[in-house]
């Protein structure tokens, strides 16, 4: 990116207007003139690139950097509920981790590898959503997992070459995009919202996965297949028949939400599958469904109880600390990588995680 792609890019996810930004800067150059730096129609000189970095709280080195990255083929689940300038803030935040990411791997001479996607990817969806059943377990069967329960799917799929983040984001539950550098491999991310609880994160984590290899024809609702997709692979049809038979007309609160904790579903995505699957009827279905809604489980936050923390993506800042421990960066671009103070970066590295957790409620 150039440093006017990098300007826009930073005040983008920062939420300023041109305006805002200007002010930000004690109007020492004009809204007008900062459009021209981010068109590149002018450059800025040193001292309103000092004040720039300042205001957007990014380093120098990054607004004047000549790296090119950039974001494809970006897709938002619940994007309908989204403006366009909230999605361009958030791929601008999306844009300044990945930069992060890609740059300590550079640091370490890791390759960036596409991800670990199956030959027969993508799998058509032509006429019937139950065909994503069939892609579900065909991932499933490439990536060797079986059909038991997956334990941590942030973990499973950063070992697969596929990065994940974890962050803020305003009315979405996540994203998909692809990563491109000049003459490097492309890169695929999924991002998911830091403030769901953790059955939603792997739901919505299994979601993207599902747009990353289904190939839906144009009369099948997209969305609706990569929720079908999620569900397969989260919960397969014979694992959870096997524990919950293939027909029933009631269950108990109990029982129902044993199944949460086994698979690591929220009760809703359990019900939906039973229903996909035949194993509730609609009574039974519609019964659980206003109890949901009687007691706001259907409402945001959307917590259950037994509700459980999100799946931290760990590949990043293990990678960091890596660098730091091999003397391949500094402390402070350590620090700088992590968006953590010294001290922070510090105490973390010295201290076991027992401690630090007890520091942390202190």
């Amino acid at each position: 990116m150039t440093v006017g792609q990098r300007i826009r890019v930073s005040r983008r996810a920062c939420g300023f207007s041109l305006r805002s930004l200007s002010a930000k800067i004690d109007n020492r150059v004009t809204a007008q003139a900062i459009s021209k730096y981010e068109r590149d129609e002018t450059m800025p000189g040193s001292g309103v690139l000092i004040a720039l970095a300042d205001a957007l709280d990014v380093p120098i080195d990054y607004l004047a950097s000549d790296s090119d990255i950039r974001l494809e083929a970006v897709d938002f689940r619940k994007k309908r509920l989204t403006s366009r300038r909230e999605e361009a803030r958030v791929e601008a935040k999306v844009l300044h981790l990945l930069e992060r990411y890609l740059a300590v791997e550079e640091i370490l001479g890791l390759p960036t590898v596409g991800w670990d996607m199956p030959r027969e990817a993508p799998w058509p969806v032509l006429s019937d959503l139950a065909e994503a059943e069939q892609a579900a377990l065909g991932m499933r069967a490439h990536w060797g997992l079986g059909l038991d329960p997956i334990p941590n799917l942030v973990d499973l799929l950063e070992e697969r070459g596929i990065k994940v983040l974890a962050m803020s984001l305003p009315d979405i539950d996540g994203l998909t995009a692809r990563v491109r550098r000049e003459g490097r491999s492309v890169a695929s991310v999924v991002v998911v919202n830091r403030g769901d609880w953790g059955e939603r994160q792997r739901f919505t984590l299994a979601h993207e996965l599902g747009h990353m290899v289904l190939g839906a024809a144009p009369k099948i609702d997209e969305e609706k297949a990569a929720h079908r997709f999620a569900g397969a692979f989260l919960m397969p049809a014979e694992t959870l028949r096997s524990k919950v038979g293939k027909h029933r007309k009631s269950m108990g609160w109990g029982e129902l939400f044993e199944l949460k904790r086994i698979f690591g579903v929220s009760v809703q995505a359990l019900t939906c599958r039973c229903k996909d699957l035949g194993i509730f009827g609609v009574p039974v279905v519609r019964k659980l469904f206003d109890e949901f809604d009687r007691r706001g489980w259907r409402s945001p936050p959307y917590e259950e109880p037994g509700a459980v923390p999100g799946e931290r993506p760990k590949r990043f800042e293990r990678l960091c600390f890596r660098a730091l421990s091999e003397g391949a960066i500094s402390e402070a671009k350590a620090a700088e990588l992590l968006g953590q103070s010294v001290h922070e970066l510090n105490r973390r590295m010295d201290e076991p995680p027992s401690l630090e957790a007890e520091l942390a409620g202190a």
